[in-house]
């Protein structure tokens, strides 16, 4: 079964697998590190949203009036994104979920955690993705490190974990890197970084800091437009 993983700069992950495709904060369009413009990139089945920043809402909006995507995210950031453009039969379950909840899309399922972020509106979130394969990968969103990764891990055996490293608004690599300890993966792709001057502009210290708290974990730095077969 063929399920890949493509990585567009800073939060922004397409997921697809036989039957099915998603994108996580399809930031396109003003994305300094994107190398696929939004009218070039495969069009997902849905759109999943972590939480209502312009560097993460993106090009939501235009995925789902103009290529039919549903989008998938917090019950009052679904009604935001509706007053920002989103149809409402746009809305997966016409309404949306919230934390804690799992929802299957086309073979595969989600479940939607918290995150500790802000957000325009509605609860920051993110998503633990488990494709039909059975191969589980975690998007955090934005977040600072919270204990109940813990939880998060020992429910989901997790093959892969996304994790912000960029510091200022997220986890720095430190954090991230205990974030991956906490979380048990397998895996991790650091995201976040490098988009604008007040990011961090390397993941350099989460590497570092990983091969400290988390050596069986391996880190796999991706490129901006690169594609990586799974399992990795």
């Amino acid at each position: 079964m063929n399920e890949t993983v493509t990585w567009h700069g800073h939060s922004n992950f397409h997921v697809a697998w036989e039957g099915g495709s998603l994108v996580i904060d399809p930031f396109f369009t003003n994305n300094p590190k994107a190398v696929v413009a939004l009218a070039d990139s495969p069009k997902p089945d849905y759109v999943l949203l972590t939480h209502m920043h312009g560097d993460h809402i993106g090009d939501t909006v235009a995925l789902c009036r103009e290529y039919g995507a549903k989008l998938v995210c917090a019950v009052t950031t679904s009604e935001a994104m509706v007053a920002k453009g989103v149809p409402q039969e746009s809305l997966f379950n016409g309404i949306g979920m919230n934390i804690g909840g799992t929802v299957p899309l086309q073979g595969a399922f989600v479940t939607m955690t918290e995150a500790f972020h802000t957000s325009e509106a509605g609860a920051p979130t993110g998503f633990i993705v488990r494709l039909p394969s059975g191969y589980t990968l975690y998007h955090s969103g934005d977040t600072g490190i919270f204990a109940n990764m813990a939880t998060w891990g020992a429910l989901f055996p997790l093959d892969l974990a996304l994790l912000p490293v960029g510091d200022v608004f997220t986890m720095d690599g430190r954090q991230a890197a205990m974030a991956a300890k906490m979380l048990g993966a397998k895996a991790a792709v650091p995201m976040h970084y490098g988009t604008f001057p007040r990011l961090a502009q390397t993941p350099d210290a989460f590497i570092q800091h990983l091969e400290q708290s988390a050596p069986a974990c391996r880190c796999k730095v991706m490129q901006p437009g690169q594609t990586l077969s799974l399992p990795l």
